[in-house]
């Protein structure tokens, strides 16, 4: 079995204010850096033997304060794991998304599977590049313990292929910021 250890990056301004990350790459707040450093003490504890990241400054920042806490010398950066692209609706307030993009941000919320907006990454977009990221990672690393930092959508894809959760389930499992669980992977 293959130990995927999933973390969500720690806390920014942009979380507090409601805002749309996306792939915009506002960095950790204090309170974030607070969250990691307590994901950090617990993971160590497990002695993981590889931390993969999204490069985006959120996610990076956090990993590099687990790499610190677990000896690790390295994380490496993985593109795929970065959180999926929102176009216009990144920088914006959730209140303003809903009150300039009402059917749309209804969609999002009620059948976000079946909403494809141009200049946007569609959640099947983001579950292939997601997937086929952790997929060659789990095979590069087979049997050890694997931190992956990411966001909440890329963590949610990655429970959802893992632990047979129905798709339309997507909304109840996003992990908190500064949240990390394992989840084992078979091999196959």
């Amino acid at each position: 079995m293959t130990s995927l250890i999933l973390v969500r990056h720690g806390e920014t301004d942009w979380n507090v204010e409601g805002r749309y990350q996306g792939q915009a790459d506002p960095p950790l707040n204090e309170h974030g850096r607070e969250q990691a450093r307590k994901t950090a003490a617990e993971i160590a504890g497990l002695r993981p033997d590889v931390i993969y990241s999204s490069p985006l400054r959120r996610a990076w920042e956090t990993a590099q304060i687990i790499a610190e806490a677990a000896g690790i010398d390295r994380v490496i950066p993985e593109p795929r794991l970065k959180e999926i692209s929102q176009g216009e609706w990144e920088g914006m307030l959730v209140t303003d998304i809903e009150k300039e993009f009402p059917e749309e941000f209804r969609l999002w919320r009620e059948r976000p599977w079946s909403l494809k907006l141009p200049g946007r990454e569609s959640l099947e977009e983001l579950e292939k590049r997601v997937m086929d990221a952790v997929s060659e990672i789990v095979a590069k690393h087979r049997g050890q313990k694997v931190v992956i930092v990411s966001h909440k959508q890329p963590i949610a894809i990655i429970k959802i292929h893992f632990q047979g959760i129905p798709k339309e389930r997507i909304w109840d499992i996003l992990p908190p910021n500064g949240g990390w669980e394992i989840i084992q992977v078979a091999e196959r």
